[in-house]
């Protein structure tokens, strides 16, 4: 993935250090899955007021979109396509380990303890949904 579009630097650059810090550590995670996973690169661009991934090829899997709020400042917020079952699966595989309203939205404290295994699974996950689904059909 390129360098930052000015938009999401611009969006972030009123974040505090810590989240910063913590947005650049998923960021990476997302980075690494979409080589990991062999999706091809990944757009990064806002959707919504938010920074979103998705993978460039069509039809290989749903976007990611994560943001961070001043009313939950200790916290990242995570969001998949509402359509997916990927916050089902989120919560079969790490459950209970972060708060997920099992639909699209999922929280994941920052700090040392920001559980970068599961934010790669999530990202696995949705980068290859689609190709994922045409596979088990």
């Amino acid at each position: 993935m390129e360098h930052m579009h000015r938009d999401l630097l611009d969006l972030i650059a009123n974040w505090t250090d810590r989240v910063q810090l913590a947005f650049a550590r998923a960021r990476a995670v997302f980075c690494d899955v979409a080589d990991a996973a062999e999706v091809g690169p990944l757009d990064e661009s806002l959707k919504w007021g938010q920074p979103a991934w998705r993978p460039r090829r069509a039809r290989t899997g749903s976007t990611l979109r994560m943001t961070w709020s001043p009313e939950t400042p200790d916290h990242l917020l995570v969001y998949v396509d509402c359509k997916t079952d990927l916050a089902e699966q989120m919560e079969a595989r790490f459950p209970g380990r972060f708060d997920n309203d099992g639909r699209r939205a999922m929280t994941f404290e920052i700090g040392a303890d920001l559980p970068e295994d599961a934010l790669w699974q999530l990202a696995y996950l949705t980068f290859t949904y689609h190709r994922n689904k045409r596979a088990s059909a």
